[in-house]
């Protein structure tokens, strides 16, 4: 039994899935949301999160398993895809349950970041449009935790725009280690279309933006924490820059997600200034 537990909570995805749980906690906090929203707020998006990884290794369980993938308990043997399949949407009915307490709102824009992430996984990914789900997901999360605050507000354009940015270069630096393994198996996202060295001026670009987009939104004086927030970003763009020259690694995909996580840091610290 604890050996099931341990395949089915490493088939969620732990670790992006717990970054995009801080994110949206960060994001509530600096709302000012009262600890009970910032609490379902936080459970929300880690549901969300499980229900996106854990279908991802439901439908990818026969590609995983030919080209033997050894970090996917599906493929391994150790859960069956129907248990994995089961669980994931039972976490999306948790992931809007516990969403509907913040308002109807929110939990309109939790089903679009969750519908798109799963249309992804269900064959976006095979097509010219593969970034799309990413820049719709990464673009509403900051949109949920607006939409969450008592009195429900829009995002604004430029905190949208941050997280479509930051989704672009998680999907770019996601896929690059799986190039080949997805080859093997016909997998054409628009990464693999365009080839490694195009995907990496896209995630340089794209990272890059969303640093000055963190730096220049925000209407008001620049703090001393934007000032941060804008050099940390580059110079995380810069070590990006070196990583591309090698053979792509997992530390490509942590490296976004520190970029990301410093700019929503930012983001926090915006306060009101995060509305439209």
């Amino acid at each position: 039994m604890l050996t099931r537990l341990r395949a089915l909570a490493l088939s969620t995805h732990p670790g992006p899935g717990i970054a995009v749980t801080i994110v949206a906690v960060v994001l509530g906090i600096g709302l000012h949301l009262v600890w009970w929203r910032v609490l379902l707020l936080g459970l929300a998006f880690l549901f969300n999160q499980a229900s996106v990884g854990l279908s991802n290794d439901w439908i990818d369980a026969e590609r995983d398993r030919a080209v033997g993938r050894t970090d996917k308990p599906v493929a391994l043997g150790l859960i069956s895809a129907g248990t994995v399949r089961t669980t994931a949407f039972a976490c999306v009915v948790l992931s809007l349950a516990l969403t509907a307490p913040l308002g109807w709102q929110a939990t309109v824009a939790q089903f679009v970041f969750i519908a798109s992430a799963w249309g992804y996984n269900a064959g976006l990914k095979n097509t010219w449009i593969s970034v799309l789900p990413y820049i719709v997901s990464f673009g509403l999360l900051p949109m949920v935790t607006t939409l969450a605050r008592p009195q429900p507000a829009i995002a604004a354009w430029w905190a949208l725009a941050l997280g479509a940015m930051l989704g672009i270069a998680a999907h770019f630096a996601n896929v690059l280690p799986d190039l080949d393994d997805d080859a093997r198996t016909g997998v054409a996202g628009l990464p693999h279309r365009i080839g490694r060295r195009a995907s990496g001026v896209v995630i340089w670009t794209v990272l890059a933006v969303a640093g000055l987009l963190a730096f220049f939104g925000p209407v008001g004086d620049r703090t001393v924490l934007q000032w941060v927030a804008l050099v940390l970003t580059l110079l995380l763009a810069a070590a990006i820059a070196v990583v591309l020259r090698r053979p792509p690694t997992r530390l490509l995909f942590q490296l976004i997600i520190a970029a990301a996580i410093v700019n929503v840091i930012a983001l926090a610290f915006a306060g009101d200034r995060l509305l439209a």
